[in-house]
């Protein structure tokens, strides 16, 4: 069942500790993984219209770590999440841990796939948290709208590089 459908992205959730995120992109999956990959394009695309993005450290190997920081609202405050790669396939699949800063407790583990057809690409993300609760503040914090946003924005870049 959708959580919303108020844009591209389609969010559902599959089990009481999961939410996945489908969005098709057009774009080369070549392409999309390196807007997803390399910090100066992640830059460009994270926050969407949320704010600007003030740091992005990725170190994309198995146990190497990622971090990404964004001023929200005109500066009013920053937003961090950072995480640990636990297994890459390059081109086509990335699994990672995911903490916002602002609430340690709920880390999940997302599970991203990348699958080209006809120089377009599907990215799928299955987030794994650890309970219902943690899933429900998850949905419940706004992250549709701004997923939408950022994925638009990551389209963009994607479609830039070609």
């Amino acid at each position: 069942m959708p959580v919303t459908n108020s844009g591209k992205a389609v969010v559902t959730l599959p089990a009481d500790d999961q939410i996945l995120i489908e969005r098709e992109f057009d774009a080369p999956a070549a392409l999309v993984w390196r807007a997803l990959t390399e910090p100066e394009l992640v830059k460009r695309w994270w926050a969407g219209r949320r704010g600007e993005v003030t740091s992005v450290e990725i170190d994309l190997r198995v146990g190497g770590a990622w971090r990404y920081v964004m001023s929200a609202h005109g500066g009013a405050f920053e937003v961090a999440f950072h995480g640990e790669y636990r297994e890459i396939v390059p081109g086509e699949r990335i699994v990672s841990t995911e903490v916002f800063e602002g609430f340690p407790d709920a880390a999940s583990v997302n599970t991203m796939t990348l699958v080209e057809r006809d120089g377009r690409t599907t990215l799928r993300t299955l987030v794994q948290h650890s309970s219902k609760e943690h899933r429900d503040g998850h949905v419940d914090s706004g992250m549709e709208g701004g997923l939408q946003e950022s994925f638009d924005a990551l389209e963009d870049v994607a479609k830039s590089l070609a």
